[in-house]
């Protein structure tokens, strides 16, 4: 009696509890069930945490508790939308339709993107878009991973200079179910800080056996010029099966070349601008060639021109106009012989005041050859 109680009230006790932890779960709700491409729906969510970031995305292969088989892949990314809770855990915002790239049952997916990991999908259709089933998963089959993982390989000389870095993802899983394990589908995501990881699906060849194990390579990649600190993820199914961190150098190649093009590209312009200064600006050495070479030529016509001559009375003239040479040396230049002329440079021989007119003739000398004989 007492006993049925106890557990009376206990029920009573923990009957508001649970009903909260299932109020608490993140949902969503759709205004309609199904749309074309280029249409919208308003999605709405609740019990999520308080000022949260999501992000809702249309998938494609995908169903309500089988999550999205082939990661966001198999989303129509570019159409995606971004949404924030309020302080409730809720929202409400229109997302637009679009096909994603595998064929549906579809849904709309609901996922944070930073913080704890939380997620919600509901069944939604996209008129006019193909449908395929869902791929068989192996029932039975349970792997586990038995070892630590770790990432093979190192950077080469180009990742120095941006190349995307690669990794192989090395693990060793175990088959602890009833039933093989055949051509398991692997997801491995890469995560940035506080980022939610970005799944990408893989898939590994063979067979695994109840009992037995196999190891497991898969390539990792990053996007051109990553550098800082990753965290690689592994998940099979739901379950996240194994963390590994990847710290990746900073691509130093890459700011030397920008400071190499930061002085080379200045120095490039600064040389082609003095070279069409010195285009455009006169030549000295040239200048200097043509001056003397119109010299000469200025010489050469001076001394083909006919030279000047004076009558021969105004070189007389001079000539007596000219003052003597001082025999005696005194220097002074006044001083005159005494058989100078008293003509003034400005007089020519005809108009000379100390020369006969030119109407009076002196009597022929004595010694004349016009005189003769009486």
């Amino acid at each position: 009696m007492w006993g049925f109680v106890v557990l009376a009230l206990l029920g009573f006790a923990l009957g508001p509890q649970a009903t909260a932890s299932a109020a608490d779960k993140p949902s969503v709700e759709l205004s309609k069930s199904q749309a074309g491409k280029g249409g919208s729906v308003t999605v709405k969510g609740t019990g999520w945490r308080p000022d949260t970031l999501l992000m809702m995305l249309v998938c494609g292969q995908s169903a309500p508790g089988k999550g999205v088989i082939g990661g966001t892949n198999s989303c129509a990314n570019s159409e995606g939308r971004a949404v924030t809770t309020d302080k409730n855990g809720a929202f409400s915002k229109k997302l637009p339709v679009a096909e994603p790239p595998e064929p549906c049952p579809c849904v709309v997916h609901v996922a944070t993107v930073t913080g704890e990991k939380s997620q919600a999908d509901t069944v939604f259709k996209v008129a006019g878009h193909p449908v395929k089933p869902l791929p068989e998963q192996a029932k039975g089959g349970k792997l586990s991973v038995l070892t630590d993982t770790r990432l093979e390989g190192s950077s080469g000389v180009l990742t120095w200079f941006g190349a995307p870095p690669s990794r192989k993802l090395v693990f060793t899983v175990g088959n602890v179910g009833s039933a093989p394990v055949k051509d398991p589908v692997f997801q491995v995501g890469t995560s940035h800080g506080v980022f939610a990881p970005q799944w990408e699906e893989q898939q590994w060849r063979g067979t695994i056996a109840p009992g037995k194990k196999a190891q497991i390579k898969l390539p990792v990649e990053l996007s051109a010029g990553a550098h800082g600190d990753y965290l690689v993820s592994l998940k099979f199914g739901e379950k996240v099966l194994a963390e590994q961190p990847w710290g990746v150098g900073r691509p130093w190649g890459v700011t030397l070349f920008w400071i190499l093009l930061c002085v080379v590209v200045p120095a490039a312009v600064f040389r082609i601008g003095m070279v069409v200064v010195d285009k455009l600006r006169p030549n000295r050495r040239r200048t200097a060639r043509t001056g003397r070479h119109r010299t000469a030529r200025l010489s050469e016509l001076t001394e083909r021109l006919p030279k000047l001559r004076l009558p021969q009375g105004a070189v007389a003239a001079d000539r007596r106009t000219r003052p003597p040479k001082d025999p005696g040396g005194t220097g002074d230049p006044t001083t005159t012989s005494p058989t100078s002329t008293s003509s003034l440079p400005w007089f020519t021989p005809d108009t000379d005041p100390g020369a006969p007119a030119a109407g009076q003739l002196s009597a022929p000398s004595d010694n004349s050859p016009t005189k003769g004989n009486t």
